[in-house]
């Protein structure tokens, strides 16, 4: 059986008896969903308010819906923050897609000093309207009460203050003698995975953030693309706490 799809919504409007959907929303509930009168939306906030609602009326870019009923999940604990070294062309996209159907809730892009992609000025901005675009949708699709939290590309040494407040931080490396798997995963707090680029972390980077706090670790006996590391390592991470 279909489960009803996942809509954006203000946290103040679930607030109602009734509410309408405009804009962007509206139109994919109708054009793309083709929601009729009867039939039954989610909508969220992304911050942890979910509406139960069924479709009361239909009308030109606008959808009228009643609410049924309103649960507020509480935030993921422990919490999963992935720093992501950017990836070239489409394939950050791509890493923010994973990660937020796997369930990360904070996505870092890192400026590391091996990063093929250099966001500057302008393109900056675009970059992460992108991976934020990216990052809804794929909440959506996933149906997540929290979406995560995209902030803006950080540098080093603001990578390293957020490994020392962590209660877990993880560098991920192919050739680390430790497994990710074998890792004491906590059960509370913020736990922090550090994937590189594709070439690689530089070893001044990977110094400073073993210093920092962060243990080095392997996936497996396979090297995997920076885009696909990061929702792999999330995995192996999750499965062994009580959000999965």
């Amino acid at each position: 059986m279909t489960q009803p799809p996942f809509f954006v919504a203000d946290t103040a409007d679930l607030r109602g008896e009734r509410l309408v959907l405009r804009g962007q929303e509206a139109r994919h509930a109708m054009a793309a969903r083709r929601l009729a009168v009867g039939e039954q939306a989610y909508l969220t906030d992304g911050a942890g308010t979910v509406a139960q609602c069924v479709v009361a009326g239909t009308r030109s870019g606008e959808l009228e819906l009643s609410v049924l009923d309103v649960t507020t999940e509480p935030s993921p604990e422990p919490s999963l923050t992935v720093v992501q070294a950017i990836p070239k062309g489409d394939r950050g996209e791509l890493a923010v897609e994973l990660l937020t159907e796997v369930g990360a809730d904070v996505i870092v892009p890192w400026a590391a000093g091996r990063c093929v992609a250099q966001w500057r000025g302008e393109r900056a901005a675009k970059a992460l309207a992108r991976w934020q675009s990216a990052s809804v949708q794929a909440a959506k699709q996933s149906r997540r009460a929290w979406f995560p939290q995209i902030p803006p590309q950080a540098d080093l040494p603001a990578v390293v203050s957020r490994v020392r407040t962590a209660a877990m931080a993880v560098l991920l490396d192919p050739v680390a003698p430790a497994r990710l798997a074998d890792l004491k995963v906590p059960a509370a707090g913020e736990i922090i995975l550090i994937v590189g680029p594709e070439g690689g972390i530089a070893p001044a980077e990977q110094e400073t953030l073993v210093a920092a706090g962060a243990t080095g670790a392997r996936l497996g006996p396979t090297v995997l693309r920076a885009s696909s590391a990061g929702a792999m390592a999330a995995s192996v991470v999750l499965a062994r706490t009580s959000r999965w």
